[in-house]
């Protein structure tokens, strides 16, 4: 016979796992068109120079405009490519030329087939056309998710590093080692000084780390730790999701993570399971900053114990 204790942790650890895979069905879903995307609207946020970063839904968008033509970095869901084409015409006249994807996530590469269909070429590290022309799988939700169809998959790879030189910008693209998944780029505008990060940062809230495409904490604190140390003080970042961002945030974003890797390494060494560790809100101090994101609070301390005692 269970204890009651025993019954509310399982309880608790029922109830997460629901949460948790209600947010990757949401994040992970091919079936886009499922989703209502007429309200959307893409809003133009002026970064630096002729840096934009677009915000509709789905990862933050980056555009580069200028004589050469545009180059974007993700594209959020088919669906929406009318109205964030619609938003680019708006800025400049010139035809998207190239796409950048941060990583393969449906909410940042969902509008890479109809782009590729107009002229774009798509360009991403090699992790990134390696899922999204295989078959994934999700451990939260117990279930495979599809490949894309071949038109969304990248035309031109990289391992580490490349660099466009494009609209009198030297548009640096550094692969970090593996972070939010194993395929993360980081894209700097060095004339602009502008930094895409990605999913490796999600401003003002916990970020999700996706394990099963080979994502690790310790990844992102040293993608972090790799960006403060090379890239200028007074730089300006869109982040994969959240409000345009500094610096001084991603040192905080830093010190966060670390603070939460800390406590529930110490958790871990004590003994404590899952339920348990979550029963213990090592994060409660935090929450109020950071768990208003799509993942909650549960679901970050979930992910970071399930990679910690990877």
């Amino acid at each position: 016979m269970f204890s009651k204790e025993n019954k509310g942790l399982e309880m608790l650890k029922k109830i997460l796992f629901l949460s948790l895979s209600l947010f990757i069905l949401v994040s992970f879903s091919q079936a886009a068109g499922a989703q209502d995307f007429s309200k959307v609207e893409i809003k133009t946020v002026p970064v630096r120079n002729s840096v934009y970063m677009l915000v509709g839904r789905g990862g933050n968008i980056g555009v580069s405009v200028g004589q050469d033509g545009v180059l974007m970095i993700d594209d959020q869901f088919a669906p929406l490519i009318p109205k964030i084409e619609a938003a680019i015409k708006k800025i400049s006249s010139k035809p998207v030329k190239f796409v950048v994807n941060t990583h393969w996530h449906p909410d940042h590469t969902g509008g890479n087939e109809p782009l590729g269909k107009s002229g774009a070429v798509i360009v991403a590290q090699e992790n990134v056309r390696k899922r999204l022309s295989t078959e994934q799988f999700s451990s939260f939700l117990k279930r495979k998710v599809p490949p894309s169809p071949q038109g969304a998959w990248p035309v031109i790879t990289f391992t580490q590093d490349m660099v466009f030189h494009l609209n009198g910008e030297e548009i640096k693209i550094f692969h970090v080692d593996p972070a939010h998944t194993d395929g993360d780029a980081i894209i700097y505008f060095k004339k602009a000084n502008v930094l895409h990060m990605g999913d490796v940062y999600m401003a003002g809230r916990y970020p999700f780390i996706d394990l099963n495409s080979g994502g690790s904490l310790k990844g992102v604190i040293a993608a972090v730790d790799r960006v403060l140390r090379e890239i200028p003080a007074d730089a300006k970042i869109i982040p994969g999701h959240g409000p345009l961002s500094n610096m001084e945030e991603l040192k905080e974003y830093r010190k966060m993570l670390m603070t939460v890797r800390d406590r529930i390494r110490k958790l871990i060494k004590e003994g404590k399971t899952l339920p348990e560790l979550i029963a213990a809100k090592p994060t409660a101090d935090l929450d109020a900053k950071w768990g208003k994101g799509f993942l909650k609070p549960d679901g970050f301390v979930q992910i970071v114990y399930e990679g910690l005692k990877k």
